[in-house]
């Protein structure tokens, strides 16, 4: 069923956490579309320049409601999968085209060792995905992880046409299983960052409560270089 007028409006609207109206936020999305005319061309050219213009780094995290907008996630210039899709919500807006968030529970089956003991799973939960309003119905998009970091795991980076979804790899180039969707936790029009929290708090023992929610206490790796680890 096609989503109502209201529904759209409020998925092109600024929000607290989707800044579309912020000066940096604006930039950037109209740097990125360039000369596209579509609206699907668009949101191609949004992915890509969120996908890789966007370092993944999961070992530096930052809950604070400050830290989880669409603008700082370009100020820092790194983020997780969640600020990410924060972002290319953010930048669709700016360019007309309704965006919300969806997020559900991952397993990754090719986790590092290191991060898989210091979590005590190989589960991620709240993993953030961004949905376009594009051509009559909702496609999903996951901009998290750069193609530098899908090339240091020889996975092939995920693609994105703006007619189809495009979710996490369910294989590397050799086979191996990679990405498991366990469990979907729903859409939003605006990033649900307490559930987040205790979600969080949770699975991995984090003080939800926390102002800045920092994982790099429980995520600290050494080795950790371009692209970090997942």
């Amino acid at each position: 069923m096609a989503p109502t007028r209201s529904a759209l409006d409020a998925a092109l609207e600024p929000s607290y956490f989707i800044d579309s109206d912020h000066p940096r936020v604006i930039d950037f999305a109209v740097e990125a579309i360039g000369g596209e005319a579509t609206e699907v061309g668009k949101a191609v050219a949004l992915f890509y320049a969120v996908r890789d213009g966007i370092r993944y780094d999961p070992y530096r995290i930052d809950l604070s409601p400050e830290a989880m907008r669409a603008s700082a996630a370009l100020e820092r210039g790194y983020a997780f999968c969640v600020p990410k899709a924060v972002l290319l919500a953010a930048a669709a807006r700016v360019v007309k085209i309704p965006s919300r968030l969806g997020f559900a529970d991952v397993r990754n089956h090719l986790t590092t060792e290191r991060l898989r003991r210091l979590m005590q799973t190989d589960i991620f939960v709240f993993h953030g995905y961004t949905e376009f309003w594009l051509e009559g119905k909702w496609i999903k998009a996951t901009p998290a992880f750069n193609a530098t970091l899908c090339e240091r795991f020889d996975v092939e980076p995920l693609a994105f046409d703006g007619r189809s979804d495009a979710l996490l790899q369910q294989s590397d180039r050799t086979g191996h299983r990679y990405m498991e969707y366990l469990n979907d936790r729903g859409h939003f029009d605006d990033l649900p960052l307490e559930d987040l929290r205790r979600a969080f708090e949770e699975w991995y023992g984090l003080p939800a409560g926390s102002r800045a929610g920092d994982l790099e206490a429980l995520f600290e790796d050494d080795a950790v270089q371009e692209g970090g680890a997942s």
